[in-house]
């Protein structure tokens, strides 16, 4: 009998404790089940190091949102993600946030290469399953709202680059134009400048920011 080790990292510890309980309770012919735990960054991430010493983990699941929201996060799910594909290549990853929004997805797809991305609402015993066999036989696996999310962006015909896309989605997420070089590498001119072309691509070129935010919305990219 092969063992099937897991990694869960997620900061609300009841819902890793509840991914444990039905993981561990997966029926595979050939396999018996364990899974660790972590329920910080710091944790996963030693966690993570330890295991590309010795046995690395079959599959890693990373929520990305490690730190109350109210709290300043110096690192993220999607660092240990980039992390653990440096340092265990082999191990599988899947992102489990609640975070369903086409940039978010759309950027972890391209910055970690997952080979799976649930959407917290979408998970259930049946889904887990589902994803732990997929990944491990024919990845990717992804759950329908993160599906949904990337057909969206494959189906725009509107070419952004990321600082467009950053643009976009502090705008949405409420952050004022005059506060954006804090996220994004630009002059304060430079993002005025990009923040008309987005306008004038998205066609409200005569209307306000939040008519902007609705139209890349619509079109998927937020």
């Amino acid at each position: 009998m092969k063992t099937l080790r897991i990694l869960a990292i997620d900061d609300h510890e009841m819902t890793m404790l509840g991914y444990k309980f039905i993981l561990e309770r997966i029926v595979f012919d050939d396999y018996t089940i364990i899974v660790d735990t972590a329920n910080n960054f710091d944790a996963g991430k030693s966690k993570i190091e330890e295991s590309a010493k010795g046995l690395p983990y079959n599959i890693i699941f990373l929520d990305i949102q490690l730190y109350p929201p109210n709290e300043n996060q110096p690192a993220n799910g999607e660092d240990l993600g980039i992390l653990a594909r440096n340092l265990v290549p082999d191990s599988r990853i899947i992102f489990m946030s609640s975070f369903s929004d086409n940039y978010r997805i759309n950027s972890i797809l391209k910055s970690v290469d997952p080979d799976g991305y649930m959407v917290k609402t979408d998970i259930d015993p049946k889904t887990l399953e589902q994803a732990v066999k997929t990944v491990l036989n024919h990845p990717p696996y992804y759950s329908p709202k993160a599906l949904s999310a990337i057909r969206k962006k494959m189906a725009n015909d509107i070419s952004l680059d990321e600082n467009d896309k950053k643009i976009l989605y502090h705008l949405s997420v409420g952050t004022k134009t005059k506060d954006l070089e804090q996220f994004i590498k630009l002059s304060s001119s430079s993002i005025e400048n990009r923040k008309r072309h987005l306008k004038t691509l998205f066609g409200t070129e005569k209307e306000n920011d939040l008519a902007l935010i609705l139209a890349a919305k619509n079109r998927g990219f937020i």
